[in-house]
């Protein structure tokens, strides 16, 4: 009697305990979190690029007959590498930007000091005529076509100066490389060896050429 009274317990208990089981089984659980959360972008989409971002701004008019931008934009970031200042120029520019940083400075640094963090802005747009010369012709900085880039900042805290760093024989390589780099995004290209006006950034710009890209 005694084994058949454990027999009927045993046999009361195993739904009760198949439903706990089940319970359990379909209970709703917090999915897990990824192990890399994703990068918030800053700023609104812009030119129909994920990670161009910024802002837009009202069309500009300079002191100068073309001196001007239609569509301007206040660019902060692209692909995730954030500009020290924003830079206004237009969507060509800031399309041309982001091919060099994808495709030219990330894969040159290769993890060189944990790889690109910021972008150091010289320059951008400004109602001027080039390299400031009173009878100069009018700058593509005056049409929102370039940006002057000093220095690439690295995750590291580090950072490669055009000035400092461009004659030297490991951390030149990296620059010359990225300004070699930049020759096709962009159609100007100027550095340390084109003139003295540029010994301290690179100048890029969007004017286009018959002969191809003007890089020096």
């Amino acid at each position: 009697m005694v084994w058949r009274g454990i027999f009927i317990c045993l046999l009361l208990a195993a739904p009760a305990q198949a439903q706990t089981q089940t319970a359990l089984e379909t209970s709703v659980r917090p999915s897990a979190r990824p192990a890399v959360l994703p990068v918030q972008l800053k700023g609104a989409e812009l030119c129909g690029v994920p990670d161009i971002r910024g802002r837009r701004l009202a069309p500009i008019q300079g002191k100068w007959a073309g001196c001007q931008i239609a569509a301007p934009l206040a660019v902060n970031s692209v692909a995730g590498v954030t500009l020290s200042q924003a830079a206004t120029i237009d969507c060509t520019t800031a399309k041309a930007l982001r091919a060099w940083v994808v495709d030219g400075v990330m894969p040159i640094l290769n993890g060189f000091g944990g790889g690109v963090s910021e972008l150091q802005v010289a320059a951008h747009y400004v109602c001027r005529t080039r390299n400031n010369k009173p009878d100069g012709k009018l700058s593509e900085h005056a049409k929102g076509h370039a940006i002057d880039i000093s220095a690439i900042h690295l995750k590291s805290g580090d950072r490669l100066s055009v000035l400092s760093d461009w004659d030297h024989p490991r951390r030149g390589k990296y620059l010359k490389a990225m300004h070699k780099a930049a020759c096709g995004p962009f159609g100007t290209v100027l550095g340390p060896n084109a003139d003295v006006y540029h010994k301290d950034h690179f100048h890029f710009d969007t004017a286009r050429y018959r002969a191809g890209p003007y890089c020096r």
